[in-house]
């Protein structure tokens, strides 16, 4: 009758296996070095010197002349930056999962935007934007999740709009000032060279008349040389 039970051989075998499966599952603490190295590399934004005044989700459409009808632009986060240096703002929008610029311009003082028709949500405006490379006048739509952030974007808007204005006006006051006074400079400048050229013409005749006088007495000398000839060859 053959034995069930395995052999001192098959069990040695068995044991042996068995080590080696739980060895393959034991922790050894050793660290395995990645094949390729990352390094970390800064990503720049452009934002790096501008200032957030707003920042928005929302979505943005524009108007396609051709076609006469909104086409959407971008779904993302509006953001309204201010220069750190110029006091420039400009308006930026990504989109959310791309990041790309579906709308870049500054806040003209010109510009103006208004609540678009039918929905207290959306509002228009016009802009020479550059999202594309290169400047295009565009018609934008941006639709916002409430009223409220409709209402804060457009207020924002216009305020910067306002005082870009201003800040054009004082710009434009302080040139004109620079000018003025560069223009009064210019004119004493002006008429200093006209009075060193009147005392030069003067110190000229003066001269002239010297020179004139050094004449006459030269006349003289020569007229008493004459008449004393005269009286020597009478005698």
């Amino acid at each position: 009758m053959a034995s069930s039970e395995p052999t001192h051989e098959h069990r040695e075998k068995k044991e042996e296996v068995e080590e080696a499966n739980g060895a393959d599952d034991e922790d050894t603490g050793a660290e395995v070095a990645p094949i390729v190295q990352l390094e970390q590399v800064a990503v720049s934004t452009g934002e790096e010197n501008e200032n957030p005044i707003i920042d928005l989700k929302a979505k943005l459409y524009r108007f396609d002349k051709d076609g006469n009808q909104w086409k959407e632009r971008g779904a993302g986060t509006v953001k309204l930056l201010k220069h750190k240096e110029t006091g420039k703002v400009r308006l930026v929008m990504r989109q959310s999962k791309t990041l790309k610029i579906c709308a870049n311009h500054l806040v003209l003082p010109t510009m103006t935007v208004q609540e678009h028709a039918g929905n207290e949500k959306s509002c228009v405006w016009h802009a020479p934007d550059f999202a594309d490379g290169e400047l295009k006048d565009e018609l934008f739509c941006i639709r916002f999740a409430s009223i409220e952030n409709c209402k804060s974007f457009m207020e924002t808007f216009q305020e910067i709009a306002e005082s870009q204005k201003k800040q054009e006006t004082e710009d434009g006051s302080t040139a004109a000032g620079l000018l003025e006074k560069l223009t009064v400079e210019d004119k004493k400048s002006e008429e200093k060279s006209e009075d060193k050229t009147r005392e030069g013409d003067v110190k000229e005749e003066k001269a002239e008349d010297k020179t004139k006088e050094g004449d006459g007495k030269e006349e003289k000398a020569e007229d008493k040389d004459a008449e004393k000839k005269d009286e020597s060859a009478s005698a």
